[in-house]
């Protein structure tokens, strides 16, 4: 108890004291929850704290927060995006995975090693990207909802690319797959179901628990809300929100897709629920607490050792991986004549 007390001290009083002096300097919380993290590291090595344990748990805070960017989308407003989706989502990954695995080729890497960097490097983090869109007010724009078109584009791809990766007899890559686009599925292998199944049987599966969370957001949910509501707790409905995301995420696991997509996808079903602005705002303290902790242990877990060791080489290769990935996506913004506002 007394170790439990004093973590959530520390992590506490480093987010308190970090977030607002970054938010003061422009530099948004993402960035003031990392530093924060960086700041308590040595104290958390001291105190023989599991980081990674802790992350694995905070890392929940991104499904909840796409489940929240479910909840402002529209089944209709989402089919609209479709083009965006599947076009310039595709294209990105495409594109930039293509150009990354010519990058290694060049320098001398096979071509499955080549493929497996492409594939990894051509997704980014939807934790950091949709946070900091949200503290900026860009959601709503064309930009910001091209933006998300993207990041759920490589939520999804993040799937077949799991199952094609140990293809290539590179199996240790895997988990860097799952995490490199916001690391919102790692730990929860082992509860999967459908490791030794076909083909056939996952797709079956899939379209399966798809098709029942659709269902269940549809026909279930709203009884279930009214039942809740007859005792006029707040915490019993609060429990209610927690327990519906907790549940469908879980669902995604068992049958081996993404936790963050499920839940997506039961945000965009509830969408025209008259409880969705009951349970955004209760689900939505849970969200910020979990993603700040989240991202004060990714600050606390970088080896700054291995950083000093390869600084030139580290950023370098960083500048040119943003450098390519801001120009890909320049011209495909270019080509689906997309604007900021």
């Amino acid at each position: 108890m007394d170790g439990f007390l004093l973590l959530a001290f520390l992590f506490l009083v480093a987010g308190v004291i970090a977030v607002p002096i970054a938010s003061r300097l422009g530099l948004g919380s993402v960035l003031g929850y990392l530093l924060a993290g960086i700041a308590i590291s040595p104290l958390l090595d001291l105190l023989h704290v599991d980081v990674v344990s802790i992350q694995h748990f905070a890392e929940f805070g991104v499904v909840m927060m796409l489940f929240l960017v479910g909840l402002e989308l529209e089944p209709r407003m989402l089919w609209t995006m479709r083009n965006k989706l599947l076009g310039l989502g595709g294209l990105q990954v495409v594109v930039t995975a293509a150009l990354i695995m010519g990058i290694a080729m060049a320098f001398g890497q096979p071509w499955s090693i080549a493929l497996a960097i492409g594939l990894v490097f051509s997704l980014s983090s939807t934790a950091i990207v949709l946070q900091t869109l949200n503290e900026k007010g860009l959601m709503k724009s064309d930009g910001g909802q091209s933006s998300f078109s993207v990041l759920l584009f490589q939520d999804i791809a993040v799937i077949p690319m799991l199952a094609f990766i140990p293809l290539l007899a590179l199996p240790e890559l895997q988990q860097l797959a799952a995490s490199a686009h916001g690391g919102a599925d790692g730990g929860h292998a082992s509860l999967s179901l459908v490791d030794r199944l076909n083909a056939w049987q996952r797709a079956l599966l899939t379209v399966g628990a798809i098709a029942f969370v659709v269902v269940v957001g549809t026909f279930l949910i709203r009884p279930i809300f009214r039942f809740i509501a007859v005792a006029r707790l707040r915490e019993l409905f609060t429990a209610t929100a927690l327990l519906l995301v907790i549940a469908i995420a879980l669902l995604m696991v068992v049958v081996g897709l993404s936790p963050a997509l499920g839940t997506f996808l039961a945000g965009v079903v509830l969408a025209n629920s008259e409880y969705r602005h009951e349970l955004e705002s209760n689900i939505d303290p849970f969200k910020g607490l979990l993603l700040g902790v989240f991202f004060i242990t990714v600050g606390a877990v970088i080896q700054f050792d291995l950083l000093f060791a390869n600084l030139g080489s580290i950023v370098v290769m960083a500048l040119g991986l943003i450098g390519l990935k801001a120009l890909v996506l320049y011209v495909l913004s270019r080509i689906f004549g997309i604007t900021g506002s």
